[in-house]
This record gives structure tokens, sequence and C-alpha cells, in this order.
């Protein structure tokens, strides 16, 4: 990309307001704030501008209340390590996300040091993480996981039981009333963590505000090529008042809206691409009672067709300071891109070129179909008794209902067909100028690992110049954790301790 310099951030008066900057961050989210962060230390010189259509950090997708929290390292997601047919087990996904989450851990414990970050125990929480499977086959396939997985340094504390009396000890709140009939395992993982993504994504902005201004209520409604700039086209929510915003580098970080952003700065690799938008909900239990009985992450198997978004899990969350259960998530849908969109959103990103793939996977994806409207279908009686195959014993009355995050699924043209991708991708513009992220899960948990990547595709001439910074900050950058256990372990140690973290009880 073109070599930065480091003008002053400054607006000019040239019949509207122009706002000159270095960086300009688009979605004031878990994933935009990494990225200034990591640039505010390796280059702190250049200028950033944040721009956010709602009216304050981290409302959508990044707000603890819109996600699990569960801080993604592949200890409990049974999606990550799938059964093969000769009946071993593929670990390969889970030790590539859950190296990428040390990464992650390795980041924000850099930057409690430093002092950027402050109270981890605001952010970030020793939860146990656990998998539960009932039936003879499932129970068959998660030893057989966790003797892959135990195998392996990153996951070499992994324990594993079938006994009744491990499970109550370890889940008092599943086990009361439960018939120990049928056969069950668990696995447990207890240097897991609950992690609060939006504390985290305030404390970032924070560090990252030092570089220039975060302007809340400025929607980005275009983005077009000005020279070897990028002109933003900024609506202020709260005035109407338009301005233009030029930047060098631009990050689109808006979770559901970094499509059509993208689409609108002709990025070569979204022509053609689709977003196909799910929403979820959960059901929340506050009795202190009820809370102080379930101290674990606990995941199970998805059921039928349901995406891998759906597994039903119950998990133990840290939020301000207060401990709470979820369950869910329950799946919906809408044509909102966003919690806060429009209900115009899906029609809008419709283009020549996505038509065919979106039509495609309505065709050939007919099982999500299926499941989503079951879903829909759904009475507060059948999410309850979701709720029961976890926790016997849970009364309606103790648990509310309430709306999580809108996530946005990639449907990645190929000629008229389109496939549907459960994850995360980061689409630029070949010389790097413009980058986004487009998918969901576990994109906040695995952010650090991901900013990394790009700022070695989208700055080469910068890149090396950075390295040895880099490497202070995340110190088995370019290493792999897995092929060093003495490192693994030193810097596992390490960040626990900067980031306050012990076991899980």
């Amino acid at each position: 990309m073109p070599e930065h310099t480091a003008p002053a951030l400054s607006t000019k008066k040239t019949g509207s307001a122009i706002l000159e900057t270095d960086v300009a961050l688009i979605g004031a989210g878990i994933v935009s704030a990494t990225l200034g962060s990591l640039l505010r230390q390796v280059q702190p010189d250049w200028s950033i501008a944040v721009f956010e259509r709602l009216p304050g950090a981290a409302q959508e997708s990044s707000s603890p209340w819109n996600n699990a929290g569960t801080g993604h390292s592949a200890l409990c997601e049974l999606n990550y390590t799938p059964l093969q047919p000769d009946g071993s087990v593929d670990i390969t996904k889970a030790v590539a996300i859950n190296e990428q989450f040390q990464v992650s851990r390795q980041f924000w414990s850099s930057l409690v040091q430093a002092g950027h970050l402050s109270e981890p125990k605001q952010f970030i929480n020793p939860i146990s993480h656990m998998s539960w499977v009932t039936g003879q086959e499932d129970a068959d396939y998660l030893k057989a996981r966790h003797e892959a997985l135990v195998r392996h340094p990153l996951f070499s504390n992994m324990g594993f039981s079938t006994d009744p009396g491990e499970f109550a000890k370890r889940l008092p709140l599943m086990a009361r009333g439960r018939d120990f009939s049928e056969p069950f395992a668990i696995t447990w993982e207890d240097d897991g963590t609950d992690v609060n993504f939006g504390e985290l994504t305030r404390q970032l902005l924070a560090h990252v505000a030092g570089a220039g201004p975060l302007l809340f209520e400025h929607e980005v409604t275009s983005l077009k090529r000005d020279g070897e700039r990028w002109k933003l086209s900024v609506k202020n929510l709260r005035t109407g008042e338009k301005t233009t915003a030029r930047a060098k580098f631009v990050f689109v970080g808006a979770g559901g809206y970094a499509l059509p952003l993208l689409q609108s700065a002709g990025v070569p690799s979204v022509k053609g691409m689709g977003g196909f938008p799910i929403s979820g909900a959960f059901l929340r239990c506050t009795n202190p009672d009820i809370v102080a009985q379930h101290q674990a992450k606990v995941y199970a198997k998805a059921k039928g067709s349901a995406p891998p978004m759906s597994v039903p899990h119950l998990d133990t969350r840290v939020i301000d300071g207060k401990r709470s259960i979820l369950f869910g998530p329950y799946a919906g849908w809408s044509p909102k891109y966003l919690k806060e969109g429009r209900l115009t959103d899906l029609v809008a990103s419709l283009r020549p070129m996505n038509i065919l793939p979106y039509l495609s996977v309505g065709l050939t994806e007919f099982g999500l179909v299926k499941y989503l409207v079951s879903q829909l279908l759904q009475s507060s009686s059948d999410r309850i008794a979701a709720l029961q195959d976890f926790v016997p014993s849970a009364e309606a009355s103790d648990w509310d209902l309430y709306f999580a995050g809108q996530r946005v699924q990639i449907i990645r043209g190929k000629g008229a067909k389109g496939a549907l991708e459960f994850g995360t991708a980061v689409e630029a513009t070949p010389d790097g100028t413009v980058a986004g992220l487009l998918g969901a899960s576990p994109g906040a948990s695995v952010c650090a690992s991901a900013m990394l990547s790009l700022l070695e595709r989208c700055f080469p001439k910068d890149h090396e110049r950075w390295s040895g910074k880099l490497k202070e900050l995340v110190p088995s950058y370019g290493t792999k954790l897995s092929d060093n256990p003495q490192l693994h372990q030193r810097l596992f140690e390490e960040s626990a301790k900067a980031l306050e973290l012990t076991p899980a009880s």
C-alpha cells in the first residue's frame, strides 16, 4: 500500500467538512479496537479515526449480552473436532483455534503490563470449559476426542469422566433431578475463560483514542477511491449533516454492514458474495441461589441440521462484576444485518453477481431453512423444555428470554452456485489499502491473530520494521506453540499472572 506520512489530524472546510487521517476504522467493535491498538503500538505517529453508527462502543456483536463470551479456545466446542469415517477424531481445527486464542491472551497481557488495559477481572475471568454428551455412541466419540486432545501440549490438562459422582461434583445444577441411567460423558478444562468483549473493546478504544477522534453516531455510507486515498461519505446521525473523510488505509469492522461497504469499495473478492443473517436469543438466569450452583461453560452437540453457531450451551457469565447463567442459543431470522440494523439490509446487499448464489444456497441448505423455521415456531414451553435437557429442575419463572446479536454468515459465490460458510474471513483490495472482516464466531476470540495476519498482508513495506515490536506484544509471534511445549507453558503462566487468572474452582 502507499507509504504513510504522519500528518496531524485536521478538519478542512471546502464546502463541507473533510477529515484527513492515516487510518479509518469503521465500526467500534472488538476487531477494530484490536487493530487500532496494534497500530498504536507499532506506529504511534499515525492518526486514527474511528466511525461508529451507534452512540457508544461495542453495542453490537461485541456487547457482552450479544455473545456467549466463551473466549473460543476449542476446549469445549465439539464442532471443531469432527469424527472421521475411520473412527478417529480430527483435532486440526481445534489446535489452530487454540493457538490463535493464546495469541490474544499474550496481546492482552502485554497491554496490561504496559498500562494500556487495566483491572483484567473487568474483562476476563477463569471459568471451566466443559463438553457433555449423552448416549453410548456420543460418549464413545467424546472419549476418542479426549484421547486425541490430551496427547497434545495445548490440551494436556483436559479431564474425562463417565462417573455420575464427578458430574454432580462439577455440575451440581445440571445433576439435580437427573436420571443417570443413560450413558453420558463429560470433559473439562479448568483453564478456560469467560471474556467480556464489550469491556475489553472499550478499554482498547480508550488507548486508540490517543491517535484521533472516536466519532459515535457517525455512519459511513459509502467508500470510494480518491486518488491514493479513500473517500468515506459520513452521515452524522444526530444532526443529519453529511461530511467526508479521507484515509490512506481503511478497515471495515462493521459486523454485518461490512459486506455492503466492501461492495461499495469494489473489493474484487466480494463480487458475487452475499450474506445470510441469523439472529439468536438466550434464556438468562440472575437468581443468585441458582447461579451459585453452576460455574462452567458446558457445550453439547448440535441437533439435526442445526448450524455450528447454534450448538446448545449453558454458560456462566461475568459481566460488570455480576455472575449470571445463559442458555441457548435459540436461532431466529431477520433481514437485518445488525441488531440495530434496517429491515432493508438484505435486499440492499443484492447485486447482479450474487443473486444466483443466494438462490443456490436457498435450494442446497434446505435443512438449515427447516431448522430456522422450527426455531421460529418454538413456544416458551418449548424453550424451557430444551433448557431442561441441561437443567432438569429448571423453572420458567427463574429465566427470562432476551435477544442477542445478529450474525451474517458468508455466502461465497462461485459462478451461479453459492456456498454458505460458518466462519470468518478477511477480504482486502489487491493493494491492501482497504480490508474488512466478514462472518461470525470465533472472530472475537481470535481477532489478535487475525489482525496480525492483516498487518502482514496489508502493510508489507512496514511489517519487517514492526516485527520487533510485534514480538514484544506477542512473544510467540512467528512460532507454533504446539511445536514448543516449554514455550507454551511459560507464556501461558505469564499471561495468566498478568491477567490475574487462576484455575476455576
